[in-house]
């Protein structure tokens, strides 16, 4: 591991363990608290950077090969999880964003706060150039995707009629008003559409956003830390576990598969997005499950997990693709 991967890690876990601290102590409300922080990341700071990022995408130089063969595997495994979960899952039982919330665990990569500096510290510029095509493009499709599902399940749920059979006007209707105005696909589609208009952002505004979209990271991995507070482990690694097996050994196999044998990539391409998919489960994931209030305790969990055993998977996947 270079120097420069140990220190992100460490950075990681002091700020987790800065926010487990936090959350030990009675003054700041454990749970609520580590809500309310998730809550501002998701409704005010993961807005301003999906926006900013978006609208900034340049769209005609992304290595669309590469960017193809890493999204099809993991939107593939995203969908046969939630679709596993979906059939799991009884309408009168549970949450009904379970699925979509255990989905977006066991696929949703730290791509920022540790996939950058890894790829830059492992890579060089021609890596990170690779790496920051598919980040531009990470939470929109995923997290897009994952809202339309989620608010789909939470819309049926509440068109139920007595007799337990949802109506599909109703249902469409709920799907597509709370899909549009939502804190994620809102500010996507508007920095979609300031995109195609070839609209600059103003330099004041630009700043103003690179400040909120900055904010995502620490506030996010505090909250990941008051949540470890108040929910603890026990209970929660069974799932953490098959989650965190899906993440870093699954999810890099499928990419794997599909970049060498479908694409024939190979080399430094291949490199990328292998690490890219096997890097442990994102904060974003926390954001969603709290946002949906939905297996919190378990999202928790596998973020920390995940991160612990990344340590030991990165370099077997880095030495696997090295003798392809």
């Amino acid at each position: 591991m270079t120097p420069a991967v140990f220190l992100k890690l460490l950075a990681i876990f002091t700020v987790v363990t800065i926010g487990w601290l936090a959350g030990r102590a009675k003054f700041f409300g454990g749970g609520e608290t580590a809500r309310a922080l998730s809550n501002a990341a998701f409704y005010l700071f993961a807005p301003a950077l999906l926006f900013r990022t978006t609208a900034r995408i340049d769209f005609a130089s992304l290595p669309w090969a590469v960017i193809v063969a890493y999204f099809v595997p993991v939107v593939g495994l995203l969908l046969g999880i939630y679709g596993w979960r979906r059939r799991q899952s009884r309408p009168a039982e549970g949450s009904p964003a379970e699925p979509s919330v255990r989905a977006i665990t066991a696929t949703f990569s730290n791509t920022v706060q540790l996939g950058i500096p890894i790829a830059m510290a492992l890579f060089g510029e021609a890596g990170l150039s690779i790496h920051l095509a598919i980040v531009s493009l990470h939470a929109l499709i995923l997290l897009s995707l994952l809202t339309v599902l989620v608010e789909l399940d939470l819309a049926r749920a509440a068109s139920r009629t007595e007799a337990g059979r949802p109506r599909l006007a109703t249902t469409l209707k709920l799907t597509v008003r709370n899909t549009l105005i939502h804190p994620v696909v809102l500010p996507v589609l508007a920095g979609m559409g300031w995109n195609v208009a070839g609209l600059p952002i103003p330099p004041a505004a630009d700043e103003i956003l690179s400040m909120l979209g900055q904010a995502v990271v620490p506030v996010c991995l505090v909250a990941i830390g008051m949540s470890l507070a108040h929910y603890g482990l026990q209970g929660s690694l069974r799932g953490a576990g098959w989650l965190t097996a899906a993440k870093l050994v699954a999810q890099p196999a499928l990419v794997l598969a599909m970049g060498y044998f479908v694409f024939g990539l190979s080399g430094l391409p291949l490199t990328v997005i292998v690490m890219c998919a096997g890097l442990p489960s994102g904060t974003n994931a926390l954001m969603f499950s709290q946002r949906y209030r939905s297996q919190e305790a378990e999202t928790t969990a596998t973020v920390v997990l995940s991160t612990l055993v990344f340590v030991l998977t990165a370099p077997l996947w880095l030495t696997l693709v090295s003798r392809l």
